[in-house]
């Protein structure tokens, strides 16, 4: 810590009024390019995703994403972009609050294409030892920054949960459950909402939320939780799935057959449509397969996945 491009600091030290005004003028973007070109040009896109001009919105939103999370990937000046993210999604346009809470989360949690396996679907810190190749910083000063800055701004994440959208709703756990402190209150609120949801995507989202949260802060009542979930058959097909997941992530254990029989039922591959629709599923595989693949690595981690 301490060095110019450690953004832990430089996003730490970006008061909440600068935050609250959009005073982008007060933010040092010039020392940190994006993935095309220089840091300079997000406050641009920035402006335009807040602006009334729905299109437009759309547009710069998508430029944000391929600026900020190129190839799954996350760059330093994303982290500055966060609060501003977190904002914008809260005061713009309600049918593009779901992508930038999601690109939020992305921004805000490593590298995950191709990775459903127990270790890595709910993994959100960064190897040390990965840098970047602008700045030759650790990716993961990166990740906590913008962990840290999703934390500080759980005010305007939280009235998200019972938001109309499902979408919106998915994207708010997703987010969620990167923030690097504040977890039982979180986790509260995760339980809260599941106890009431009635969207089958959304009650994944939310079990792997509130599983993702427990692995970080090592809470050893979730297993039990996840276990207690799955192995229920009054409960719907979808949140069992979840549960499944979430609980093959929590613990090292062998899957039990009771936990087989259900993850490789014709059933649960019929879902696989639906629950691509979770935000941890598509970056496993963009081609519709988020869940199988997950089963797959799970179950039969050392058999490849293209010769399932």
């Amino acid at each position: 810590m301490g060095t110019d491009c450690d953004m832990r600091t430089v996003a730490g030290a970006i008061p909440r009024e600068v935050k609250d005004g959009f005073r982008y003028d007060e933010i040092p973007w010039q020392r940190f390019p994006h993935f095309y070109g220089p840091g300079e040009e997000i406050p641009g896109l920035l402006v335009t995703l807040a602006s009334n001009d729905a299109q437009a919105g759309r547009r710069a939103l998508e430029k944000l994403w391929e600026r900020l999370h190129h190839q799954g990937s996350t760059i330093a000046v994303a982290a500055l972009a966060v609060p501003f993210l977190l904002r914008i999604a809260a005061t713009g346009s309600p049918g593009l609050r779901a992508g930038t809470l999601r690109l939020v989360a992305e921004i805000a949690r490593c590298q995950h294409f191709g990775d459903g396996s127990r270790e890595g679907l709910l993994k959100v810190a960064e190897d040390p030892e990965e840098a970047e190749g602008t700045t030759m910083c650790p990716v993961d000063w990166t990740i906590q920054a913008a962990r840290n800055a999703i934390t500080a701004d759980l005010h305007l994440l939280l009235p998200f949960l019972p938001d109309p959208g499902p979408e919106v709703r998915a994207a708010t756990a997703f987010a969620l459950a990167t923030a690097a402190a504040e977890v039982p209150r979180i986790s509260c609120a995760l339980h809260s909402r599941l106890a009431v949801e009635d969207d089958p995507v959304v009650r994944v989202s939310l079990i792997l939320a509130i599983a993702q949260l427990a692995r970080e802060d090592q809470d050893e009542h979730a297993p039990a939780w996840a276990r207690a979930l799955w192995s229920d058959a009054a409960q719907p097909p979808e949140t069992r799935v979840g549960a499944a997941l979430a609980w093959l992530c929590l613990v090292d254990d062998p899957a039990p057959d009771e936990l087989r029989t259900l993850l490789t039922d014709p059933s649960t591959n019929r879902l696989g449509e639906l629950l691509q629709q979770v935000p941890w599923l598509p970056p496993v595989d963009y081609h519709g397969s988020g869940l199988r693949r997950c089963i797959h690595e799970m179950l039969t981690p050392d058999v490849p996945w293209n010769s399932a």
